[in-house]
């Protein structure tokens, strides 16, 4: 499950790990878009994941809704030119860990390749350095390692 304000990059993420582009024109989701991908663990089975990449359009009713229940787990992004959405997807995260607790969670700040990203940059979230993943859907950078890890996090905790 992608989750996260308008224009974070969900969708470019989404479409970076699935089909290793970036489409430079913006299209906003409408509802939800599902992509599927599969990936290799580490024990050379295969894992497919499958990819609901939510609107942002959503407020606290996401957690109510039939589709986010099934979730095995959230990726909650953030944009790295938009502070406040970072602080956004530390709220998104702590909700998504008391509604679904043992699901795994991972707090993203995307287009890293457009921000500079340095410590100063988290001060407003709460969040330390170290608890983000970032990327950049344009370049590419740190999208197959988030997806691997979050694969293999699932498929640890057996869901």
């Amino acid at each position: 499950m992608l989750l996260g304000e308008i224009g974070v990059g969900k969708s470019s993420l989404a479409r970076r790990f699935v089909f290793d582009r970036f489409e430079g024109e913006y299209k906003s989701t409408i509802g939800v878009d599902i992509l599927s991908h599969e990936i290799a663990l580490d024990d050379g089975r295969a894992l497919k994941l499958m990819l609901w990449d939510t609107d942002g359009d959503f407020g606290a009713r996401i957690f109510e809704t039939v589709y986010i229940k099934g979730a095995s787990g959230a990726l909650i992004v953030s944009d790295a030119t938009r502070p406040a959405t970072l602080a956004k997807a530390e709220r998104l995260a702590a909700s998504f860990a008391d509604a679904f607790p043992g699901r795994p969670t991972r707090v993203i700040v995307n287009k890293i390749d457009l921000a500079d990203m340095g410590a100063d940059a988290f001060s407003g979230a709460g969040l330390a350095p170290s608890e983000v993943v970032r990327t950049s859907a344009r370049t590419g950078e740190g999208v197959q390692a988030l997806f691997q890890s979050m694969g293999a996090d699932i498929v640890r905790r057996g869901l």
